[in-house]
């Protein structure tokens, strides 16, 4: 009797198995919901991979629903997708649960089409669930660009190892023009006796961890040059090389433009710097004759230093210097520095930053703990605003065994109230007063009606060049003269 009772249990519970099975179904023809419905990548370097753009598709009905993923062209198309961890281009019976959702990773690489704009890449992704057809549209656009990748080594020895440095080594005269974008991978160097000159309205990416170093410390021998030449309306640009709109204003994504000792004759004219770690480094350069000519400039949102000069000879007119995680100029170990129309304004976000905007130096200590001391024989600012987001923003790190020389003169600055202005050292200051700007939070530098700044510069510092004669957008500035790079307008 017992066992025929088992087997009765048995044939029940299959039986009740079976029927809940049937209760589970998987409706083919049911509608999708995704997070957009258009997947769109900002401009793309040719043959460099894109950032990865993440789709969310939804299934908001009580029961699952099967589908087919496939991108529209699955043979020669130009994006990936990867669908919950698996790539490919094609996937079939995809089973989204009941109120769940799965992710779809989207790439693309483009490949060069010897044009020098922008060309449309598009595509799709295909849902098909049972006799359902739903899409996605893919949208990039490609750019060929002139790549610099390394093409040789330098070899850096420690006292315990001997480390091979990859660079793209420049060794003659070369013209970069603004035909194409430039896209430099690691360091571009320019050996000695050679010059880069980059023309008006040339754009260069710099990826990760690359820069422009002018001079070769591999090799003996100073003579190297960088001349940028922009114009007002066909500026110059460097930046980072990742272009979708969430890098716009993220700092530090590639190092610096490094004028190295021995470097002559550099030049900057109506460029733009931004995004990098430090703007332009211009170090030691043992004579009289400016190390770097800046005229017309901007420098912004560098994650550490806007100029760092050290013992350098700079010259710095009409330029704007804002939004750097240090200092915006760093007058280090001594130098020769001038400064005139120059609107020098930090009100740096990102994190706290401690240390004012501008500082002044005229030593250093070595490795071996001893101090070395190197003249400040001259950091001249005149007709400059100087303010930013702290109390303070000039730093004075004075040791009295070597020159320490500075005048401010004509500026508006932000200093610590209890330093002594009443000086040859300070003339005719604004001191601690808000600039009136028309728009700090937006970086808009222009003055407004009531600025101090309106009317109150030497018409001595404008007329001691013609490249101040007019503003950094070309405004006159008459005989009336502003204080910073933008002369007020209504």
């Amino acid at each position: 009797m017992k066992p025929i009772i088992l087997i009765l249990i048995i044939q029940i519970s299959i039986l009740f198995i079976s029927c809940e099975k049937e209760n589970i179904n998987i409706y083919p023809n049911q509608p999708l919901e995704f997070s957009v419905d258009t997947i769109m990548f900002d401009t793309i370097f040719s043959t460099i991979s894109s950032i990865t753009k993440t789709l969310k598709v939804y299934n908001n009905n009580n029961f699952e629903v099967s589908t087919n993923i496939s991108i529209s062209d699955k043979i020669n198309s130009h994006y990936r997708i990867n669908v919950d961890g698996e790539s490919g281009n094609y996937f079939n019976n995809i089973v989204i649960d009941p109120n769940d959702s799965i992710f779809i990773f989207v790439e693309v690489t483009i490949d060069p089409n010897n044009t020098n704009t922008p060309y449309l890449i598009s595509d799709s992704i295909i849902f098909i669930s049972g006799e359902k057809q739903q899409k996605i549209k893919l949208i990039a656009y490609g750019q060929d660009a002139i790549f610099h990748t390394a093409n040789t080594f330098g070899n850096i020895i420690t006292s315990s190892d001997t480390t091979k440095f990859y660079y793209h080594e420049i060794t003659t005269n070369e013209t970069w023009n603004n035909e194409k974008p430039h896209v430099i991978y690691g360091y571009v160097i320019i050996n000695p006796n050679c010059e880069l000159i980059i023309e008006q309205g040339t754009k260069i990416y710099l990826h990760k961890n690359s820069g422009i170093i002018v001079g070769n410390p591999f090799s003996n021998g100073g003579g190297s040059s960088l001349k940028v030449y922009g114009t007002l309306g066909n500026e110059v640009t460097f930046q980072g090389d990742r272009l979708d709109s969430w890098y716009d204003s993220i700092p530090g994504q590639w190092d610096r433009i490094w004028l190295f000792p021995g470097s002559v004759n550099n030049e900057f004219h109506y460029t733009n710097i931004k995004n990098g770690t430090v703007g332009i480094q211009a170090d030691t350069i043992g004579n009289n004759n400016p190390t770097v000519i800046i005229n017309n400039c901007r420098i912004d949102n560098m994650s550490s230093i806007g100029i760092l000069g050290q013992g350098a000879n700079i010259e710095t007119n009409n330029t704007i210097i804002t939004k750097c995680g240090q200092h915006l100029i760093a007058c280090n170990i001594g130098g020769k520095y001038s400064f005139k129309h120059c609107t020098l304004v930090n009100y740096w976000n990102y994190n706290n930053r401690n240390t004012p905007s501008i500082l002044l130096n005229n030593y250093y200590e070595g490795v071996d703990g001893n101090t070395y001391y190197r003249d400040l024989e001259t950091a001249f600012f005149g007709n400059c605003i100087l303010d930013g987001s702290l109390s303070t923003e000039i730093s004075f790190q004075e040791n009295e065994n070597s020159l320490f020389n500075y005048k401010f003169d004509y500026c508006l600055i932000k200093i610590d109230p209890q330093i002594n202005t009443e000086n040859s050292k300070f003339n005719n200051i604004i001191k601690n007063e808000n600039p009136q700007f028309k728009n700090k939070n937006t970086y808009d530098f222009h003055l407004n009606e009531n600025s101090l700044c309106i009317n109150s510069g030497d018409i001595n510092i404008t007329q001691s060049s013609p490249i101040l004669f007019n503003d950094i957008e070309g405004v006159s500035r008459g005989n009336l003269i502003d204080i910073g790079a933008l002369e007020f307008s209504d």
